[in-house]
Order: C-alpha cells, then structure tokens, then sequence
C-alpha cells in the first residue's frame, strides 16, 4: 500500500496471496496496490494462463488458487511439521496464526491436522 509495483511485481504477489490459500475479492486487490480493479481483472486473465486459478463471480465473489495447487507442499519433513504443530499451543495468536499459515502452505497434508 502506497508503494509502486510494477505488473511484474504486482502479479507475483498477487500469486503469492493466493498460493498462501486467500481467496481475495477483486476490489481487495485492487485497493492493495492502488490499482483499478480492471487493472486486476487485466493481470487475473494473464495469470490464469500460468496458474489454476478460480474466479467465482457475483455476490461474495472472488479468486483464488485452486486447492489441488500445492506449488511448495511438502517442503516440511513430517518431523519439521509434526514439531511445528506441537508448540502451538506456546505461541499466542499472532505466532500461531503465521504457524499455521507456513504448515498448509509447506507441509504435509498427510503429516498432521493444525
């Protein structure tokens, strides 16, 4: 926000958001990079020859990356995931909260539920 992205930089984050497992609105988007939501529309239809991404449409529309799009799965041993899931319950919300984020983004489905 505030800063100036080029196209290039701007679509690698938007990759970014949604391989994290957001489903993001247009408008969302848009208002993250100070950009009009045609301009957003613009970079989804080229992403979307690179990557499987989703677009509902209407109301509580959005975009996102399909579920069966793990890029970075199972960078995690089982051990690192396993470890990562036991001190959750140490951290408080907002440690837990990024903990969370990088085992659905990097671990294992199959080493442990969060």
């Amino acid at each position: 926000m505030g800063a100036r992205w080029t196209a290039s930089e701007r679509r690698d984050e938007i990759v970014r958001i949604l391989v994290g497992g957001a489903a993001e609105t247009m408008s969302n988007l848009a208002f993250m990079f100070g950009v009009s939501v045609r301009t957003i529309c613009y970079d989804i239809d080229i992403l979307t020859a690179s990557y499987p991404i989703e677009t509902v449409r209407g109301n509580g529309g959005h975009v996102k990356m399909s579920d069966e799009y793990r890029p970075y799965q199972n960078l995690f041993s089982k051990k690192q995931h396993e470890t990562l899931a036991e001190i959750m319950p140490l951290l408080n919300s907002e440690q837990a909260e990024v903990i969370q984020g990088l085992l659905r983004a990097y671990g294992s489905r199959q080493a442990v539920a969060v």
